[in-house]
């Protein structure tokens, strides 16, 4: 069975949850930890985003030309569709996400991304942020990053075999969470400006 048939049949016998644009989505898919599929369709063009846990693991983009899978489609995410979400059991989002993995999950995080302004503050100071993840001065792979503001995560994604992540933000205080692969958290709380855009965390 191809996949789009197999994503037809499993939203035609499940529950829809709402309507979302992309940053509202991944805030809430990771809010209510859902398992699920997303589905925008405007014009010729479809994407369908395969959620599980919260954090979305597979990808599909449909136009005339044809399809597209995984970190090639999320490439083509203006950030601006609006999604319709569906709740679905786990196993069904798992065996579609197996055929459209996506591998680097910043590139759904600089696509969703709000960029939330601080208050009385211009909205110019924008810039690329670059944290470096280290234990006892090794830079640490694998572990995932969580960018947080007034109580909301806008962006996460996974260290490098060489500890960094960047986001692209506005200049302010955010807090950086951080979970490593035994799966402890650890909260750093963080400015972020012209004059720092590198941050070294010791975890």
């Amino acid at each position: 069975m191809k996949i789009q048939e197999l994503i037809g049949m499993i939203l035609a016998h499940s529950t829809r949850l709402g309507t979302f644009t992309l940053p509202e989505l991944i805030r809430f898919a990771q809010l209510k930890n859902i398992n699920g599929m997303a589905v925008s369709v405007s014009g010729d063009r479809e994407f369908d985003l395969a959620i599980l846990d919260g954090e979305p693991e597979g990808a599909i983009f449909i136009d005339e030309k044809g399809k597209l899978y995984g970190d090639k489609a999320v490439m083509l995410l203006s950030g601006n569709e609006k999604f319709e979400l569906y709740d679905v059991k786990r196993d069904y989002v798992e065996s579609v996400a197996m055929g459209c993995h996506i591998l680097e999950k910043g590139h759904i995080c600089k696509s969703s991304r709000d960029i939330v302004p601080e208050i009385g503050r211009k909205s110019d100071g924008l810039g690329v942020l670059t944290v470096v993840v280290q234990r006892k001065g090794k830079p640490q792979n694998g572990v995932q990053v969580s960018i947080r503001k007034d109580m909301q995560i806008i962006c996460n994604d996974i260290t490098t075999y060489d500890g960094t992540v960047s986001f692209k933000l506005l200049h302010g205080k955010y807090d950086c969470i951080i979970k490593d692969r035994s799966m402890i958290i650890t909260t750093f709380h963080i400015i972020f400006d012209v004059g720092r855009p590198v941050i070294t965390l010791e975890i």
